[in-house]
């Protein structure tokens, strides 16, 4: 039942993200050749705190909504009408940011963003309980089909005020239409109501969950953050904007593959709560997936990086492309990173996912002053790569030993054969003739190049029908 459920949910997940990575990247290819690096540098300024209030309107009653099988229609009503009082003292405070953002980072244009983008975080705030109930009831199809629409609206928004010079306005007028997109179905095929008296017992009963999946997520806000907030500030929105294409783009890997899977975990493993051997076995299973395909790309990535950045977004972004090549290092530890915390919740503990999040800012924040420090988005990047590795060693100690009670010989068994397969592209592409074409004409030969020794590795390996067999069941 739990892989025919995984099954059902990886599809309509697969079809949502995939679909909304077409839609990024085809719009991003749009906007990157009409805006301007400073255009992106005030955007990616502006998005680091609106990231942070979406973390706060969520408040880990997300997760919490869809891992406690206690709860009424009543109590998530009133848990959707605190919500409500939460949008509009978040929305708010957002509007009124703009002043502190502009003393801090020097730019007195934050204010009228702020303001305006005062109105996203509102119907963020709004969204997080009809989608949480749609997760818990598994409607995996009612999310992406929104995700889809949403992303379509926005993209099509963005691009035309960008051509009509609106300037990094585009992008941020295209998110608010979207936030309210979003909100506007999920509260349709929900129709959730607020009308219920207010009480405290509904949110009591969800507060030690979320309490630690909120303390987790603000945790790791400020450690996946940090690095802009500190390139921002010393080295300037400009090198801010470069370094966020090269993250973006090494993040994209994840959102094709472990983002289909994620949001499918909790909802179906929360009923195998007590049931680890289980989890854990699903746990190896998505690993040795996400290996088998993120070791290769982190390898092609890396080879073929100045053919992607500059096919993608154009020649003015060149400055992006080293960066990327050493993110590109850690594609495969962060797609393998990003499902661990759906396990924890699956397992109710989310008291080791907070943990887990501590040292990562830890590490992680130690690492990303140090590269600020030596001046260079390059060397931040450095010290990410470094930072991501120890904290995959940390958090699968984590998982293995304290959840699972097993230890890493099951988890290095799911990683010999993957590791095998990116020593494959290493060899080729070292031994591969410098290629004197077009961008176009370059990207397409790595890429054959890459799917053919893939093909090769998992034939070798003996891994064509133990890929098959993994996927079907």
């Amino acid at each position: 039942m739990v892989m025919s459920d995984f099954k059902s949910g990886i599809i309509y997940s697969a079809v949502g993200k995939y679909s909304n990575v077409v839609i990024q990247l085809l719009v991003n290819a749009v906007l990157s050749r009409i805006l301007t690096p400073d255009d992106y540098g005030v955007v990616a300024i502006v998005q680091i705190f609106l990231v942070f209030f979406t973390l706060l309107a969520d408040m880990g009653f997300g997760p919490a909504i869809i891992q406690n099988k206690t709860l009424t229609t009543k109590d998530i009503r009133v848990i959707y009408k605190f919500s409500i009082y939460v949008a509009i003292v978040l929305g708010f405070m957002f509007m009124f940011l703009g002043y502190p953002v502009n003393i801090f980072f020097e730019n007195s244009v934050y204010i009228p963003i702020f303001v305006i983008l005062g109105v996203s975080v509102f119907f963020q705030a709004l969204l997080v309980v009809p989608k949480s109930i749609l997760l818990k009831d598994k409607d995996f199809r009612t999310v992406n089909v929104v995700v889809i629409a949403s992303g379509i609206v926005k993209g099509i928004v963005s691009i035309i005020l960008a051509l009509q010079n609106f300037k990094y306005y585009s992008i941020i007028i295209g998110a608010i239409v979207q936030a309210i997109i979003t909100y506007w179905f999920y509260y349709k095929k929900t129709k959730i109501s607020s009308r219920v008296s207010f009480s405290w017992e509904p949110i009591k009963k969800i507060w030690l969950f979320s309490r630690n999946q909120f303390a987790f997520n603000f945790i790791n806000y400020f450690s996946r953050n940090l690095d802009s907030i500190l390139i921002g500030k010393f080295l300037g929105p400009t090198q801010l904007a470069f370094y966020n294409k090269s993250y973006q783009i090494s993040l994209y890997p994840n959102q094709l593959l472990a983002g289909i899977i994620t949001p499918v975990i909790q909802p179906i493993m929360s009923e195998y709560e007590k049931e680890t051997k289980v989890i854990e076995t699903v746990y190896l299973r998505i690993t040795r997936i996400l290996a088998n395909i993120g070791i290769p790309v982190s390898v092609f990535s890396f080879f073929a990086a100045e053919e992607i950045i500059l096919f993608i977004f154009g020649n003015q972004w060149v400055d992006s492309v080293l960066t990327f090549k050493i993110l590109a290092v850690s594609i495969w530890l962060q797609m393998i990173a990003s499902t661990s915390g759906a396990f924890y919740q699956s397992t109710n503990r989310t008291d080791l996912l907070l943990f887990s999040g501590v040292q990562s800012m830890i590490l992680n924040a130690l690492f990303i002053i140090y590269g600020v420090y030596l001046g260079s988005v390059e060397a931040v990047g450095v010290m990410l790569v470094i930072s991501f590795s120890a904290n995959f060693l940390v958090n699968n100690y984590l998982l293995m030993y304290q959840v699972f009670e097993t230890g890493f010989k099951n988890l290095i068994i799911s990683l010999t054969k993957p590791i095998i397969l990116g020593i494959f592209q290493i060899i080729i592409f070292l031994i591969l003739p410098e290629l004197q074409y077009s961008i176009f004409i370059n990207l397409v030969i790595k890429l054959i190049v890459f799917s053919v020794v893939f093909l090769f590795g998992l034939i070798v390996t003996g891994q064509i029908k133990e890929m098959k067999k993994l996927v079907s069941k």
